[in-house]
This record gives C-alpha cells, structure tokens and sequence, in this order.
C-alpha cells in the first residue's frame, strides 16, 4: 500500500523527453512505483487526469535564507511549485560569520533577506542545523559566500586580498564545502565582493573545485562592460577549475542589446573549450537588489555603518552626484536606466512605507528635491534597509535567453513590501505567458529548466527528476490555466493553475492552498573531496 498514488497524468520527467502518461506511487517520501498503478491502493489518490506532473522546482538563485523559517511569508514558493532553492547568493548571505562580523552582516542584509531576530550560528555548519530544527516549507541548498569569508580575514576594507588572506579564504571556502555546502557565490557589485580582483576569485574558487562544487556569480557589470565581465568569470573558471554558472543573466540598457547574444556566444566558446558553463535568468524585462547598490563602489569600503555616515556629508554628496551622472566604469544603474525607471519596493520604517511602489522622480517631487539628494536621504533615514526594482531590459532579449540551452530558470525574488513581482510568479508566468501563450518554448524544454538542469547544476542524486527513487517533490498543474497573476503594481497576487504539491511525499499544496505542512530538508553536497557525477 502506497501513502500516495497520482493517477493519470501526464508525467513530464524532467529530462526533456516527451511526456508519459502513467501512475506513480509515494511511499516513505520516495518515488516508489511508475507504471500502470490502477490495481493498487493507497491512503491518497490525487486524480491528475488532463494535469501535467513534473518534479518539483529548483530555484538557483533566492533570498529565502532566513524567512524560509517563515513558513507564513515564505508558503508562497511552494504554492508556485519551488520545492528546493539555492541560499548564499551573491556572495553576501548570512554564514560563515564571527561574533565581531554578524552585526555587521545583519545590518548589511536586512533590506534584503529579512530579520527574524538574532542569528544563533557562527559556522555555516551550525547555520544549517539551524535550519534544519526550523519548519520549513521546501528543501534548502547552500553556497559559501565569497564576502562572509572575505570579511571574516580581512574586514570591509577596500583594497586587494594578500595572498595569504587568499590563502585563508580558500581554506574557509574548503571549509564550507565540507560542512556541505554546494559551491560558491560572488556578487561583484556589491561589499566586499566588488574589491575582490581575479587573482583573488581563482583561489576562492580552487576550494570549490576541490569539491566538484560550482561558482555562482553575479558579475562584475552586466551593461556598458558587461563582455569583459564575462570574460573575467570564464576565464576564473579556466584556472581553477571550477564549474562556473551566471546569475541573473542579462544586458542592461538599450544602447548595450548588441552584447546580449555576443555574451551567449562566449559561453558557448567556453563549453566548446571544455569549461562547464550554464546561466539562470528570471522571466522579466526588470530586476531587483538594494537600494545602496546605485552608489559607487568607493562608498562601500568600510561597510554600512561608514557609508552612512558618509552620506550624511555634503562634499561626499556632491562626488556621488558626479559620479551617478557621469560614471560608466561601475555597474552604474542610474546612469544606465534612469532615475524614472527605478523603483522602491520595501523600506524598514513606517514614516517612509509610502515611497513603496513609487519610482525616484516621483519621490523626489513629493520631497522637493533632486532624485539623488532624495535617494541619498532615504538611504540614511531607512539605515540602508531600502531594495528597489530597476527596469533596464526588453522581453525579445529574455526570449532569445530563455531559448538558449545553457538556460535554467531562476527567479531572485526578495521578500519585504512591494517586492519584484518574480517573487510570486516566477515559475507560473514561464509555463503560461512563455510556454503557453507565446510559444516560445516547450513544456518539456521549460520543465527541465525548472527541474532536471538545476539538479544537474547542483550534483543532486535523487532530486530533478520523475525517477523511481527519487525524492517525492513533485508538481500538479494544469497546462492550459496556469499562469503567474503578480504585476509591479499588485505584486502580492498568488498564481492559478498549480494544483498540488509534494515535498519529500507531503501534500504541501492542495487544490492551489497551501496546507501548513513543513517537510523541506536541509540538502548537504556530500562530504568526500572529488565526489563523482551520478546524476545522469
């Protein structure tokens, strides 16, 4: 006797092979029978008859990493069918941290991954205990973040890594991988990160390789120099060995759309060169990150409390202006975008919750003064606590992406106020607007981004895919109602067309509600060095 049998669907495996309608049965949190289960019985029977069935989905790039002990807030990812997601993003997250660096790092990612009071780990090892004695929703992954470590040698300065601090570095990140994590992040606009050069990511990255883990980063511009961006990464990966994936793959800015395909073309060059490439991208023409990421990289040598107190200072002020005017060599987003196209979403305060939704002109009208002295205020009156959406792109782009084969789909949805509307509709709005309405790809093609590609990104053995065996995360959806509902405007509105859910075999969504149930997992990479590849 099953404990769940799934009958008639249309079973979708992950892998991109056509789908098979047959029956599965869930015994023990497993996969345990596919095939023709109609004489079988079993404590549930989910009726998928004209459902799709997939693998539950595997979001490589998230922000969950504390409010996925939220179930409350977070429950919104499983109800889109996300059933494990990647934390340690961007090479700023929440561990490994000292008693002297976790204020610090609290401070720094409040405004983008939450606060749920005070953080009862140092190591990444006792982070992921705690998670694990946490309810959560969905399985957690993790990777070790290139700034934690760098802070915890060398503090917020603004300068180059010593070789021996690269040492120590590396011997943290080795440290990480054991512990179990997957690989490790960088963001390269953002503190400490951006003071990194490549002598110093190669080594980082050698501690990873040293676990067949990956290196997943944000890099260092993705506009006006976004190629030789690219290049730096690659070329990272060529010298240490590590399997490099991109985040949030995109080129921002109308007068840089030519470098959109010559960018897919240098990955392509790197895997015909044998270097292990692939990129995630959300399904959005906008994207979303802290408000103080529209300062120069200068600002941020010191850490949030000196960049505050800096942006108190008149002078300073001043140099700021100049640069966001007339800057190109950093990730300069109001240079590129505009000033109309950037948008509050969350702040910390209730005296400024009403600049929410509203875009930096029209926030600097309400104020009477010019959007940088505006902005500057609001960094300083919300104690950095501030994220924003960016609107820097065109949907022919994130088509051509999308269609790429190294593409796996991923969402960077931040919680906290009006938030990017990815954070609630990712997953949905690729299988209606994309797969559905515009054709633009298959339901296989989209279901292995979702499912099979992020599994094989990550080296998971028992996840990804409809296998017996595997872990019982699996979707119900319908093909021909599912869509996402989430707009900037309304950007809390819950998908359609996901009927249930399973993590680990629990019925975590049901008729499109979620139940309550928090059965996610920790997932650790496991432990030996040069682990083999027995994913397919």
């Amino acid at each position: 006797m099953y404990d769940i049998i799934i009958r008639y669907g249309k079973v979708l495996d992950g892998t991109e092979n056509p789908w098979t309608k047959l029956d599965i049965g869930v015994k023990d949190g497993k996969i345990a029978k596919m095939g023709d289960l109609k004489g079988e019985s079993a404590t549930e029977i989910i009726d998928a008859s004209d459902l799709a069935v997939s693998p539950g989905f595997i979001d490589t790039h998230v922000h969950s990493d504390l409010l996925c002990t939220r179930p409350d807030i977070h429950k919104i990812k499983v109800m889109q069918g996300v059933t494990t997601e990647l934390f340690g993003q961007d090479g700023i997250s929440v561990a490994p941290v000292s008693e002297e660096t976790k204020p610090l790092w609290q401070k720094q990612l409040k405004g983008l991954n939450g606060d749920i009071g005070e953080w009862p780990w140092n190591s990444i090892e006792e982070y992921l205990e705690f998670l694990d004695r946490s309810d959560i929703a969905g399985n957690g992954t993790y990777l070790v973040p290139h700034g934690a470590v760098r802070t915890l040698v060398m503090g917020f300065d603004g300068r180059k890594a010593t070789k021996e601090e690269m040492d120590e570095m590396r011997a943290l990140v080795e440290e990480g991988m054991r512990e179990g994590a997957y690989g490790v992040s960088s963001g390269l606009v953002y503190p400490p990160n951006v003071f990194s050069n490549k002598e110093e990511l190669i080594e980082i990255c050698k501690g990873s390789a040293k676990y067949d883990g990956c290196f997943v980063v944000h890099i260092r511009n993705e506009s006006n120099h976004s190629l030789e961006a690219l290049d730096e990464v690659i070329d990272v990966a060529r010298q240490s060995g590590v399997r490099l994936h991109v985040s949030h793959f995109k080129v921002a800015g109308k007068i840089n759309r030519d470098k959109f395909e010559k960018a897919l073309e240098k990955m392509d060059e790197g895997r015909r060169e044998g270097i292990e490439i692939t990129f995630d991208q959300y399904p959005y023409t906008a994207g979303s990150t802290v408000f103080h990421a529209i300062l120069p990289p200068w600002m941020h040598s010191g850490g949030t409390v000196e960049m505050l107190e800096k942006l108190k200072d008149p002078d300073t002020r001043e140099r700021i202006k100049e640069d966001i005017e007339n800057n190109t060599d950093y990730e300069n987003w109001v240079y590129n975008c505009g000033w109309e196209n950037i948008t509050i979403t969350s702040v910390s305060t209730e005296q400024n919750r009403w600049v929410e939704g509203k875009n930096l002109i029209e926030i600097a009208e309400k104020k009477g003064k010019d959007p940088a002295y505006a902005a500057f205020d609001l960094l300083v009156e919300e104690s950095a606590g501030v994220t924003m959406v960016v609107h820097w792109g065109n949907e022919d782009d994130v088509i051509y992406g999308m269609q790429h084969p190294l593409q796996i789909v991923g969402s960077d949805g931040i919680f906290g106020g009006k938030p990017h509307p990815r954070l609630y509709g990712t997953y949905p709005r690729v299988l209606g607007r994309f797969v559905r309405e515009k054709q633009a790809l298959t339901l296989e093609q989209a279901i292995r981004k979702m499912s099979g590609a992020p599994a094989q990104l990550l080296r998971l053995k028992d996840r990804g895919l409809i296998r017996e065996g595997y872990a019982a995360d699996i979707v119900i959806f319908d093909p021909d109602t599912i869509n996402d509902k989430a707009t900037y405007e309304s950007p809390l509105e819950e998908p359609v067309g996901i009927q249930h859910v399973l993590v680990n075999g629990a019925i975590a969504v049901r008729d499109g509600e979620y139940t309550g149930e928090t059965n996610g997992k920790v997932l650790r990479r496991e432990s030996s060095s040069h682990a083999s590849n027995l994913y397919l």
